[in-house]
């Protein structure tokens, strides 16, 4: 009987009830599920899901059973927007209730319960699908809403709205981490949020914005530790929507050079009679906006204003000319797989590090029971931390004894940069026909992975130490014995042709010629090369730890999971990794913006670790603002440097080792080979099985492998060496591979 039971249920389960393909991707991108994630619980190939929900195939026993069974999960959690009701055919325009609207899309729209509508019951006896639309109607003792005046037609390619539906599951941060403000020419404002969620704006001014985005709008996101801060709800104000509430659309020249509203504007006494505070940098393109905390909770909303160049084009591309639903979808990618924005990606990027790792925690309970604020291990701490003399930048006031114009040379000051070198091509590369460049992804996370640093502890000062490669420090000492030519790589002694290969110990990839300061990775790839060092003295910290891991590893998962989404997945082989980066972009331009940000903030976060001074007023000597956080951290930042420079070093040494080519430019994460075709292949060895050579470059979308930067011929590189050329200067054709376009301003004209 048994066995009868078990045909019947499998003949059932041969013919689950599917959606249409088009609904099974949008609640798979409801819930940020990526094709992989799916394929993998359900133990198919990327591509079965993918054509599933294209429609070019359906799933078949086992794997249709516990796909429909995911799906009617998701139908659950995501009901799909109920379809607007078609207006009578009276020749007057349907009036537009006060009710929130949502747009078609990936997730579905919710709405606070004081506006939600409860959904029509199913007829006695009709049968339901999981999958269908709820219908959207009013409480029967509803009374009538006041008509409003129509709205005007949506521009073009603007979503249409529906009527909303009640959200799916509560919690104080059901409308997602921000929402972008648009108002139309009846002064009507309309908020746009993740997954096509659209709300109607109750409130009239500044002040009254920010009590409703605290109070009704359940706007937010969840911590990311335990011991961290739910991030404040972000508002995005638009043009239009700037106007609306009092604010310019754009700043002026003096505002714009300030960065915020003077403390007389309107607006700004507005929101102080309203006990609304700023934080110092003012009302200005990302602006604070709260009341001191009561009861523990926070009280604060974050604005965000493109038309006063809020998202800069260098990392945010085209995102301020987005239509609001889009833009609303660009910040909502981010924000859900970084953060949510509070500032530019630099000072985003710095914050994520204090998120991931907040720098206090709940202590035990006391005699009287109660918990206090204490040190959290593994942190930066509260308390900045002065840098050791070597480490600071010049003007900072563990300088001030120094003369006005003394200039520090290697044995004073720690100079750990990126790459900018650059030679002269061999005559045998001259006869090849390409230049080919190839680029690291994420250069700088995948160097922070993994490094020890220095936590939340002054720098300890010894002389004539024994180096330890585990103590995260600065040392003095001298690694102009090292003959490059002769060199360790992994565990055998092998010859290399040092006049073709950057010394991995200064940025300029000149020798040394003396005693300098070097980060702890430095040294440390001194002894790996087979040397012996001696420092004469360094600057340790004894208290350290992996303060990056978790940050990098956010942003990582980041980035692979939306080059992902772009086409571009981590288990292409080399040739399908080619294919799959060529014109990965123009699949879908707005997860691209993504795609640079994201990078960006990897990039930036580091660089704030060393933010310096700006601004008129400041003198050597002084501090500025940037010195009182805990995380203006010097000796982090060089340390990461120093690993990227040295991962770069040992890439090209492993490469010039088994092959004998070398790079004839670098610059940071990219460097430049000739080669008999233009394409990364041709410069980089790969087997039958899809090996190369270990311990160089691989191809590949995770961090630390590479790209291809740009491929141009060898007579360009010619042509721009002779251009550029000028008393023994070599110009770095790293710097123009990627377009090939050298600038005026380059050839300095």
């Amino acid at each position: 009987m048994s066995e009868l039971f078990d045909a019947v249920d499998a003949l059932v389960a041969s013919r689950s009830p599917l959606p249409p393909p088009a609904e099974r991707k949008r609640l798979r991108q409801a819930h940020a599920l990526t094709l992989e994630e799916v394929a993998a619980a359900l133990d198919v190939r990327r591509a079965t899901v993918s054509s599933w929900e294209s429609g070019k195939s359906e799933p078949r026993p086992p794997e249709r059973e516990a796909y429909a069974r995911l799906l009617q999960q998701l139908a659950q959690l995501y009901p799909a927007p109920a379809p607007a009701p078609a207006p009578e055919s009276t020749g007057v325009p349907q009036e537009d209730t006060a009710v929130p609207t949502t747009v078609p899309g990936p997730a579905p729209a919710v709405s606070p319960p004081s506006q939600g509508r409860a959904p029509e019951a199913a007829p006695a006896g009709a049968e339901k699908s999981p999958f269908a639309p709820p219908v959207a109607v009013g409480p029967p003792d509803a009374a009538p809403r006041p008509a409003r005046t129509p709205r005007p037609a949506p521009r073009p390619g603007a979503p249409k709205a529906a009527t909303a539906v009640p959200p799916a599951h509560g919690g104080p941060y059901a409308h997602g981490p921000l929402l972008v403000l648009d108002a139309d020419t009846e002064r009507n404002v309309t908020g746009y949020g993740i997954g096509g969620l659209m709300l109607d704006v109750p409130a009239k001014s500044l002040p009254a914005l920010v009590e409703w985005a605290l109070a009704e709008a359940r706007l937010g996101a969840e911590r990311l530790h335990g011991c961290g801060k739910d991030a404040d709800p972000l508002l995005v104000l638009t043009e239009a929507a700037c106007e609306r509430y009092g604010l310019p659309g754009k700043l002026s020249e003096s505002e714009r050079l300030a960065g915020r509203l003077t403390e007389g504007h309107k607006i700004v006494k507005q929101l102080q009679r309203a006990d609304w505070q700023l934080t110092k940098r003012g009302l200005g393109p990302w602006a604070r906006i709260y009341r001191p905390a009561q009861g523990g909770r926070r009280r604060c909303v974050q604005l965000c204003i493109p038309s006063w160049h809020a998202l800069d084009d260098r990392a945010w591309g085209h995102a301020a000319q987005l239509e609001p639903a889009e833009l609303a979808r660009v910040l909502g990618v981010y924000a859900a797989r970084v953060v949510t924005p509070v500032g530019s990606t630099a000072v985003t990027g710095l914050h994520l590090m204090t998120a991931l790792n907040p720098p206090t925690r709940a202590s035990e309970p006391d005699e009287d029971g109660r918990r206090h604020r204490e040190h959290r291990p593994g942190s930066l701490g509260t308390q900045p931390v002065d840098p050791a003399p070597c480490e600071a930048p010049d003007g900072h006031p563990v300088l001030a004894h120094l003369p006005r114009f003394h200039v520090r040379g290697p044995e004073e000051r720690l100079f750990e940069e990126a790459y900018d070198w650059a030679r002269d091509m061999t005559d045998a590369e001259c006869m090849q026909r390409h230049l080919v460049g190839i680029d690291v992804n994420l250069a700088f996370g995948a160097a922070a992975n993994g490094a020890v640093v220095g936590l939340a502890c002054q720098p300890v000062h010894v002389t004539h130490p024994v180096f330890d490669a585990a103590l995260p420090g600065s040392w003095l000492v001298d690694l102009s014995h090292i003959d490059l030519g002769r060199v360790k790589v992994g565990k055998q002694w092998r010859e290399l042709d040092a006049a073709l290969l950057p010394s991995p110990f200064t940025p300029t990839g000149e020798r040394p010629t003396g005693p300098a300061w070097y980060a702890t990775p430095t040294v440390a790839y001194a002894v790996e090369l087979g040397y012996d060092v001696a420092p004469v003295e360094a600057w340790v910290r004894p208290e350290s730890g992996r303060f990056l891991d978790g940050w990098y590893k956010r942003l990582r998962d980041a980035y692979v999971a939306t080059m992902a989404d772009l086409g571009v997945g981590e288990k292409l082989g080399p040739a399908e990794f080619l294919e799959a980066m060529d014109g990965y972009k123009a699949r879908d331009a707005a997860l691209a913006i993504v795609v640079d940000a994201v990078k960006m903030t990897v990039k930036g976060g580091i660089g704030k670790l060393r933010e310096k001074a700006r601004g008129g007023g400041w003198k050597p000597g002084q501090a500025w603002p940037a010195l009182a956080r805990p995380t203006w951290r010097p000796d982090i930042r060089a340390a990461v440097i120093s690993r990227a420079r040295i991962n770069m070093h040992r890439k090209m040494a492993a490469l010039a080792a088994a092959t004998g080519r070398y790079p004839v430019a670098v610059l940071s994460d990219c460097a430049v080979y000739a080669a008999d075709g233009p394409s990364p292949l041709d410069v980089l060895p790969y087997g039958a099985d899809g090996k190369t050579v270990p311990g160089s470059f691989r191809l590949g979308v995770s961090p630390g492998m590479v790209k291809h930067e740009g491929t141009q011929s060898v007579l360009w590189g010619a042509n721009v060496l002779e251009q550029l050329g000028a008393d023994g200067h070599v110009a770095n054709l790293a710097r123009y591979i990627k377009t090939g376009e050298v600038t005026a301003t380059d050839t300095g004209e």
